[in-house]
């Protein structure tokens, strides 16, 4: 009979043992060029949050605004559905899908309850083709807490980033990310200057668009040679180092437009927010190549 018990045990231990051994307990992460995908897409969508806020800005200033009501609508999707792809995967996107239940917990948590109020708010201006009062201080007051909690994000994918997929340089992950948020920062130099130019809490954001063109002139820099305190360890790819030397040619041109509000304590002429919302987007964009390339760097 004890023996019976003890074989019943046996094969009840290696049932369970198998079992584990056959169930996806812990599933498999993204692999490098996967994570380099994330780590730019989620990134990414700090930018999105920022450019959102810069064309209700510019609907609310009456520059070019149907223009920048299809760009807004654009912006909002795209937002929207890289949020769900991060999630679940998207193969649009060449997104897999999110395992860490750390990132699980943040989007689901604290990102998405952000998000769904304010992409109500986007429908709202979108389906009355204009911004009232309200509407534009819902933008004003949730931007930033949006901004922070898809940021959390990222710096949780680029956590995981460099313990697994880019172990072999996990330097790479930090530049990818802060590459990227080279991108978000030309957004909100844009949107803090509109901010100035609706005379929305203007003194505070004279502060903030100081700060935020300092951080990046500064991570342009390090990009390029490397800052310790940045954790940035430069690049000597020759590519790349031509591209942010273009980026580096924009910002010259960039600077004084942002640097115009900052001193200014008067009304902002319709001269320079013409001037900056036809800067902006060049800037992002060749920032955006640059990202591109090293997301490349993460496949190889």
């Amino acid at each position: 009979m004890k023996d019976f018990k003890r074989m019943i045990f046996v094969s009840a231990v290696l049932c369970f043992v198998v079992g584990i051994g056959n169930s996806p307990v812990i599933a498999e992460g993204p692999s490098a060029a996967e994570y380099g995908v994330v780590l730019n897409l989620s990134g990414k969508q700090r930018m999105l949050s920022q450019k959102m806020s810069k064309e209700v800005l510019l609907i609310n200033l009456d520059y070019k605004k149907q223009e920048n009501l299809t760009n807004l609508k654009a912006t909002a999707a795209l937002f929207d559905k890289t949020l769900k792809g991060l999630r679940d995967g998207d193969e649009s996107l060449r997104l897999p899908s999110t395992v860490s239940r750390r990132i699980l917990r943040q989007i689901d948590d604290k990102t998405q309850p952000l998000w769904d109020p304010f992409y109500a708010n986007i429908k709202s201006v979108l389906e009355a083709g204009g911004v009232s009062s309200e509407q534009l201080n819902i933008v004003a007051e949730n931007n930033l807490p949006l901004l922070k909690e898809m940021n959390k994000c990222v710096k949780l994918y680029e956590k995981d980033a460099s313990k697994a997929g880019l172990k072999a340089d996990p330097g790479l992950a930090v530049t990818i990310n802060l590459a990227g948020k080279q991108r978000m920062l030309t957004q909100k130099m844009s949107k803090e200057f509109l901010l100035i130019a609706s005379n929305h809490n203007a003194p505070e954001n004279r502060l903030n668009l100081q700060e935020t063109a300092g951080l990046f002139e500064r991570t342009l820099k390090g990009l390029l040679d490397g800052d310790s305190t940045l954790d940035l360890p430069g690049t000597k790819d020759e590519a790349i180092r031509v591209q942010l030397a273009k980026v580096q040619d924009m910002w010259v041109k960039f600077k004084p437009i942002v640097s115009s509000a900052v001193t200014s304590e008067g009304t902002i002429s319709s001269e320079k927010i013409a001037a900056l919302a036809e800067h902006n987007l060049p800037l992002l964009k060749n920032m955006n190549k640059a990202v591109g390339m090293y997301e490349v760097l993460a496949s190889k």
